[in-house]
């Protein structure tokens, strides 16, 4: 795994639950608006002894955490994500991943070894506009894909949309909520520019 970061605690990442949180390397979305800019690429600088820490706190942590979030960077794309969150939950934690959509195989994959408890899902734009948002062509199947899937896999779930307002307006997120299920929560963020170092 590719791991740019880690926090130890959050009350406010795992809907319900304490939790610890890793920031996976590599997207393959350019979202001029990323928040996380910094994890966008791949680093040469893994080592395993990133994950071997995150695995041994995770293990003291028993008992006083619950879960772990993955986010990124876009989880989806890292090669040993089923092992290192098979790890996870072999620990007795729940897992809850934060996806952009774009990797339906990977997460009906994740999904039917039950590795997953909770979906977060970015809808980044309505289907017309994906490309432009995310920086790149983008198969908007496959994202219509990822709804059905995370949708049908009856686990808890969210989708979500950042707001830039430069590219997002009131008419393109009242498509974007049309094409949500009912059934399923949906929550608009507002777009938060990133502080510049001083």
């Amino acid at each position: 795994m590719f791991i740019g970061g880690f926090q130890s605690f959050t009350l406010s990442d795992y809907p319900g639950k304490p939790a610890a949180i890793i920031f996976t390397r590599g997207c393959n979305f350019k979202c001029p608006y990323c928040h996380n800019q910094h994890l966008l690429r791949m680093s040469e600088q893994h080592s395993p002894s990133m994950e071997e820490g995150v695995l041994g706190f995770m293990e003291k942590s028993t008992g006083m955490l619950e879960g772990l979030v993955v986010t990124g960077g876009e989880p989806t794309l890292q090669q040993d994500l089923m092992r290192f969150v098979s790890a996870i939950k072999a620990l007795g934690f729940a897992v809850k991943l934060d996806t952009n959509g774009s990797n339906p195989q990977c997460l009906r994959e994740l999904l039917d070894n039950n590795l997953i408890d909770y979906i977060a899902m970015d809808v980044k734009a309505p289907f017309s506009k994906y490309s432009q948002l995310c920086g790149i062509a983008v198969d908007t199947e496959a994202i219509r894909e990822s709804v059905d899937v995370i949708v049908s896999s009856g686990k808890d779930h969210h989708f979500r949309t950042t707001v830039y307002p430069a590219l997002l307006g009131e008419e393109d997120i009242q498509e974007i909520t049309s094409s949500i299920p009912e059934t399923s929560r949906y929550v608009i963020q507002q777009y938060r520019p990133v502080p510049e170092a001083a």
